[in-house]
């Protein structure tokens, strides 16, 4: 996967397309994210005795990582990362617009 949990992605395909947002969680079994803000759903909740009550609350659905596209953190543009490889035999995500360097973490 080329997105890990605290990007910043663009959604460019979907309702919500144009949407910045920040991955929270990644749900790798089905190539899916969940975006902070983005792909908001209703659900109906029925109630449970001396745990909450009935209603409708919002929450985040996932949605297809081919939906999105990560944003640089140096240049703010949407890019598709190379991966490289540098000298100590650790792999990294590249911008290919600004050859800068997206993991924060490295």
């Amino acid at each position: 996967m080329s997105v890990k949990t605290g990007d910043t992605v663009l959604v460019i395909a979907g309702k919500d397309k144009g949407k910045t947002g920040r991955v929270e969680r990644l749900v790798t079994a089905k190539n899916r994210i969940v975006i902070s803000g983005v792909n908001i759903i209703t659900k109906h909740i029925k109630p449970r005795p001396n745990s909450r009550a009935s209603g409708r609350i919002q929450v985040e659905s996932p949605i297809h990582m081919s939906n999105v596209m990560l944003i640089c953190n140096k240049c703010s543009k949407a890019v598709k990362a190379k991966v490289s490889t540098l000298e100590n035999k650790s792999r990294v995500r590249l911008c290919p617009k600004c050859n800068e360097v997206i993991d924060d973490d490295k």
